[in-house]
């Protein structure tokens, strides 16, 4: 009889190795679990909650002083009236600050009076030069440099040749006197350096004033005309000859009977001769 067993339904191989890798039993993966949060609607803000919100106070903004550019001060040479003025090369190194009558012309450095004229001997027929700014004063400021505002209305009292004035101090009122008689009330503003009356041309004007006057106004009281002023007058000389509206108008006849001529003022030949400044 013939016996059939498993055996022979094994697969051939080598004794004791099986054919088949062994089975191995399933890991069961542990389980997660997450709470999934209810979805909720996006709250948009009402106009009630926008204007209930309340900006923070912004800080005040840090204020730089400017640079200090000298050792000297200045301030701007009308004094509590609203200004304006010429901001560009006309016919004379000058400027025309426009102010209403009576309003401070102060001296804008420390220094001391150089000329004072109390008398408007300004007349149309003549137009002499020298006579052209109607009242005026002049101050040497301590830093070298000569300051002449002109077409006052009054001087005040006590303003003389000699007397040290400090800057801010008033020495006069803003007014039309001089060329200026058919004009609005305005300060004649010239920086130049210090001559003898005789060279009037060089005290009308001689630097171009108005960036000087833009720093003063604005609060940088320590730009100085000096290096300017003084730079020039090496180019030029101390006393240049007049080149610009020189010569004064030959009277008419009528107007010689209506008005006495001033007297003629005899124009000094230009010299070259230095003048001490302080350091």
């Amino acid at each position: 009889m013939l016996l059939l067993s498993s055996a022979c339904a094994q697969g051939t191989g080598v004794a004791g190795v099986a054919t088949k890798p062994p089975e191995t039993p399933p890991v069961a993966s542990p389980s997660v679990t997450a709470t999934i949060p209810e979805t909720t609607a996006t709250t948009v803000p009402t106009s009630e909650h926008q204007a209930g919100a309340i900006k923070p106070p912004a800080e005040e903004p840090v204020k730089v002083p400017p640079p200090k550019l000298s050792k000297y001060s200045y301030v701007f040479p009308v004094k509590g009236c609203s200004t304006s003025y010429q901001k560009r090369l006309l016919v004379l190194p000058k400027t025309t600050i426009w102010a209403g009558r009576g309003c401070a012309f102060v001296s804008p450095v420390d220094g001391v009076v150089d000329e004072v004229n109390l008398q408007n001997r300004w007349k149309p027929s003549v137009d002499a030069g020298a006579t052209r700014e109607g009242r005026f004063v002049t101050i040497i400021g301590e830093d070298g440099v000569r300051y002449l505002g002109g077409h006052l209305d009054t001087i005040d009292e006590g303003v003389r040749p000699g007397v040290k004035v400090k800057a801010g101090q008033r020495l006069g009122t803003v007014g039309n006197t001089g060329n200026a008689r058919d004009t609005a009330p305005n300060l004649y503003f010239a920086i130049s350096w210090k001559t003898g009356p005789a060279y009037w041309w060089v005290r009308r004007g001689m630097v171009n004033p108005w960036n000087y006057l833009d720093a003063w106004r604005e609060g940088n009281a320590t730009f100085s005309p000096r290096h300017e002023t003084f730079e020039l007058r090496g180019k030029v000389g101390e006393t240049p000859g007049c080149t610009v509206q020189c010569s004064a108008k030959k009277p008419s006849k009528k107007a010689e009977r209506e008005e006495e001529p001033p007297r003629p003022q005899p124009t000094p030949e230009p010299t070259a001769q230095p003048t001490t400044f302080p350091a």
